[in-house]
């Protein structure tokens, strides 16, 4: 269910890891396979741009400097585009990617049809429910007009998912700025963004179209000059502790694969001495620290002796005494640097390898490293891997420079009124513990996709049957439950004769199948959908990881077929 880019890598495994016989039938909701939510005009428009070149993305059928040269100049110079001064190592603009995907998953169907394999798309197809027949081992998949029965295997593709909450009643408010036409306006005042993530740059791109433009002065420096009806537009980001994200630099692995990582073997015996956990300061160790010594000598005799939480506050603590904009100017000239000698950050690149690597068997952590990775590491991994593109960042230094932008440093505990009657109250303390309580017309949440919880799941009937259940993680210590539960009651739960944590989306196994209230797996169930598995997935979302996913999902179909 779903024909985005998770669907597109999914087809691609199944034509290069099977040769049986099988159809395969994908539902989408919207008028194109491939795209989905982020390449989409649903999450993007002109002014957006990817954060990963071609050279970065696993492979497809063709590359995309081979993709662009099959194009018409008249269609990439809408996208200020030219095929000759362009490469696998340049970003994309998104909608351009999009139709890259979408003719990727065309060659895919004709390689589908080549091959005898039937391939039927149902577009304007929303699926709406999903029931697992047990006794029959059957799938019954429900759109909105139609019931489509005998399912062998069911993967769910869903994608991203924005909840609206009070866009719709509070006018100025918007849960997300997503699509990015609903904030394609004029304004003649300050808005305000609420995050300082890749969200929140998408957002600053569209404001900034729309009230002004951006131009090269004589020294061929970006500036922005804002159109004479938004004289007074203003850009306030809030961002927690004032934090700007990391800068795209050149990794020396564009596939975050190193060789040098723990092997699954190598996590199954450690687990097996450790009552079935995997430690977080052993990942931390194996996949960051140990691999540093061969590739930065001297920053891992800098850390060889620090805990992960010492590591951690002294990078932030570095990030956060600097003002935000002379941080990113300097980061911008060291990624400058990094892309033009072809030399990685290496502490920057092993985090983002880190993250990927522990993202699939974060789910046998206990429920104490899983807090602390949430706590401690996770906001420092999604700082650090954002990778913004540089005229990205460039256009953000044109834009403080023209005094439109402007970073407020705001605690987590910040939070919005939406009664008033001039707006939207902005409720936060600064980073010297001074609360404000600003009004803003136009309040945008960016705060980027967030977490779902099994009351969100969408298909009722198999929450309603128990075929799915919640995701949950095992709490190593009884006391440390117990003082957990003091402070989080909600999140508790007491599972045979253990004492469990409450996390985000659904439970699965490794290969992505469904575990139901019976504990046990679902052999033709399977998400990729990623609101709904980021409990057990932290970092999961990107290209590479639908790759992997897909691979771990045809293999188990495969097994269980044989």
């Amino acid at each position: 269910m779903g024909g985005g880019p998770s669907a597109l890598f999914l087809l691609k495994s199944l034509l290069e890891d099977t040769h049986q016989n099988f159809s395969v039938d994908i539902f989408e909701a919207g008028n194109e396979t491939g795209v989905g939510f982020p390449y989409s005009r649903e999450g993007s428009s002109y002014e957006h741009i990817t954060n990963v070149s071609g050279n970065e993305i696993p492979a497809l059928v063709t590359s995309t400097s081979e993709w662009l040269k099959t194009l018409a100049p008249e269609y990439l110079r809408k996208y200020g585009i030219d095929a000759g001064d362009f490469s696998d190592y340049k970003v994309f603009p998104r909608l351009l990617f999009g139709d890259y995907l979408h003719a990727q998953f065309d060659l895919l169907l004709q390689k589908a049809a080549g091959n005898s394999i039937t391939v039927r798309v149902h577009l304007h197809s929303r699926v709406i429910d999903i029931a697992d027949n047990r006794i029959e081992k059957k799938v019954t998949i429900k759109t909105i007009d139609k019931i489509h029965d005998n399912f062998d295997y069911a993967v769910i593709c869903s994608g991203h998912q924005w909840p609206v909450t009070h866009e719709r009643t509070h006018p100025g408010y918007y849960d997300s700025p997503y699509p990015p036409i609903k904030i394609s306006n004029t304004f003649n005042e300050s808005v305000a963004i609420k995050g300082s993530s890749l969200t929140a740059i998408d957002a600053v791109r569209t404001l900034a179209a729309q009230n002004g433009v951006f131009s090269r002065d004589n020294a061929g420096k970006l500036v922005y000059i804002v159109n004479e009806e938004s004289k007074n537009f203003c850009i306030v980001m809030h961002s927690l502790q004032g934090l700007l994200p990391g800068i795209r630099f050149h990794l020396e692995d564009s596939h975050l694969s190193a060789n040098s990582l723990l092997s699954e073997d190598a996590i199954i015996s450690h687990r097996s001495k450790n009552d079935g956990f995997l430690s977080l300061d052993f990942i931390f160790d194996k996949d960051f620290k140990e691999p540093m010594l061969e590739k930065d000598p001297a920053f891992y005799n800098h850390i060889k002796h620090m805990s992960m939480e010492m590591f951690v506050d002294e990078m932030m603590q570095i990030r956060e005494r600097a003002d935000p904009f002379q941080l990113l100017r300097a980061e911008y000239e060291e990624a400058r640097l990094s892309i033009k000698k072809k030399e990685s950050v290496h502490w920057k690149e092993m985090l983002a390898v880190l993250s990927f690597a522990m993202n699939y068997p974060a789910k046998y952590f206990s429920a104490e490293d899983m807090m602390r990775l949430q706590k401690v590491l996770m906001p420092l991994i999604s700082i650090i891997i954002a990778f913004v593109p540089q005229n990205s960042c460039e256009e953000l230094f044109a834009l403080q420079d023209a005094g439109i932008l402007r970073v407020v440093a705001v605690e987590r505990e910040s939070n919005v009124t939406l009664y008033h009657p001039e707006g939207v109250v902005y409720h936060h303390k600064d980073e010297y513990g001074v609360a404000h309580d600003t009004v803003y017309k136009t309040f945008i949440d960016c705060t980027g996709q967030p977490h779902l919880w099994l009351k969100d799941f969408p298909f009722n009937t198999l929450v309603k049957d128990g075929t799915v259940s919640q995701a949950l993680i095992r709490f190593r210590s009884y006391s440390n439950a117990v003082t957990t539960r003091k402070e989080y009651p909600e999140k508790i739960v007491h599972e045979n004769d253990s004492i469990c944590l409450k996390v985000p989306g659904i439970s699965i196994t490794d290969s992505f199948s469904v575990v139901g209230e019976d504990k046990k797996p679902n052999p033709r169930l399977f998400i990729m959908a990623v609101p709904f598995i980021g409990g057990y997935n932290p970092d999961y979302s990107g290209l590479d990881f639908c790759a992997e996913a897909s691979h771990k999902i045809v293999a188990a179909i495969l097994e269980v077929s044989a």
